[in-house]
């Protein structure tokens, strides 16, 4: 977004020309996109690189440990499968289809009076849908549930190791406030959560120095995920998030069904990088967990038994991958016995 930033130079009181107000609202929309912490909005995101690769990176430095490998997996379709011209599922789409999918995933029936009223003047109003790619990780179950059920706790990790700006403090039970240095504020809301789905309401403003007045928006945010153990005990967790953005009349609906196309790289790129951080995450609790441990003790802006938790669940990824490799260990050298034994005869 630094293209985006007003040259330098002395105050001008005259209107601002027609393509500069088109870059201000173009930077009012990937913000209120970015409401989220999944997603990164302007002079809120990460500096420099990608979240899930600069946080590993920050890690590897910082404790002289850890060096994960990329998590986010994002399948092809094979070109000799006379299906292959099917469009691809793991692909971020805004295809009608998708669209009417994602509203029947949302879980109206289990929301109260309020909420429902909340989640039908989004989706009576929709300027731009969203369905970003579907990311593929290598996480303990456990920790991711505890990770997206509690974004502040993802955040205040990321200021820890200095990679971002955003600020999400929690200001109620399942309700964060968002900021950011670029003008961005809002309130984020679970309106449920399940393991298997989740149902986020955002509603904010941006008022910075690249819109001419401000700007509002409420979002609606649904994330599906889906879980596979593998036979060696591992978990491959499957995140797909829907996205609904209703930003006020005005033409600011015009501007964003415009911009979407590159709008929508931006939050599909932001999306699997935050979703690969958590597969770092759970990556260094397996194999290094004092750095988890002495990582929680430093988030000063969480609740303290959120610090708490995080130390124990990442003893406890340690312990279930002890397990698991002290199985995988046992267990074959009787059957190669046995075989050798079968040659033998």
């Amino acid at each position: 977004m630094a293209a985006l930033q007003p040259a330098s130079g002395p105050a001008r009181t005259a209107p601002r020309p027609r393509n500069t107000r088109r870059k201000a609202m173009l930077a009012a929309i990937v913000l209120l996109a970015g409401l989220w912490p999944s997603s990164r909005g302007a002079g809120g995101g990460v500096k420099g690189e990608g979240r899930g690769e600069s946080a590993s990176r920050m890690l590897t430095t910082h404790h002289s440990t850890l060096n994960p490998q990329p998590s986010t997996v994002n399948p092809q379709p094979s070109t000799l499968n006379p299906q292959a011209a099917r469009p691809d599922p793991y692909r971020a789409t805004t295809s009608r289809e998708a669209r009417q999918n994602a509203v029947q995933a949302i879980p109206v029936e289990k929301l109260q009076a309020g909420d429902r009223a909340k989640v039908a003047s989004v989706l009576s109003n929709i300027s731009v849908f969203r369905r970003m790619p579907i990311g593929v990780i290598d996480c303990d179950p456990d920790l991711y549930l505890f990770m997206v059920q509690h974004p502040d706790v993802i955040v205040n990790i990321w200021e820890v190791l200095k990679i971002s700006r955003l600020r999400v403090r929690e200001v109620g039970p399942d309700t964060y406030q968002v900021t950011d240095s670029a003008g961005t504020l809002a309130t984020v809301r679970f309106l449920y959560r399940s393991h298997d789905t989740h149902l986020v309401y955002a509603e904010g403003s941006y008022d910075g120095p690249l819109a001419a007045r401000p700007v509002k928006g409420s979002c609606l945010m649904v994330l599906k995920t889906g879980y596979v153990r593998e036979t060696d005990g591992r978990y491959y967790i499957t995140s797909r998030l829907d996205t609904f953005l209703c930003v006020e009349p005005g033409g600011m609906e015009l501007l964003a069904k415009a911009f979407q196309p590159l709008v929508g790289k931006v939050a599909d790129n932001n999306f699997l990088q935050s979703v690969a951080f958590l597969g770092s995450l759970s990556r260094t609790a397996e194999t290094h967990t004092p750095v988890v441990e002495r990582l929680s003790t430093k988030l000063a802006n969480v609740q303290p038994e959120l610090r708490q938790r995080l130390a124990e669940l990442a003893a406890e990824v340690a312990r279930k991958s002890a397990a698991s490799s002290a199985s995988k260990t046992s267990d074959p050298p009787r059957v190669a016995a046995r075989n050798d034994a079968e040659t033998t005869r």
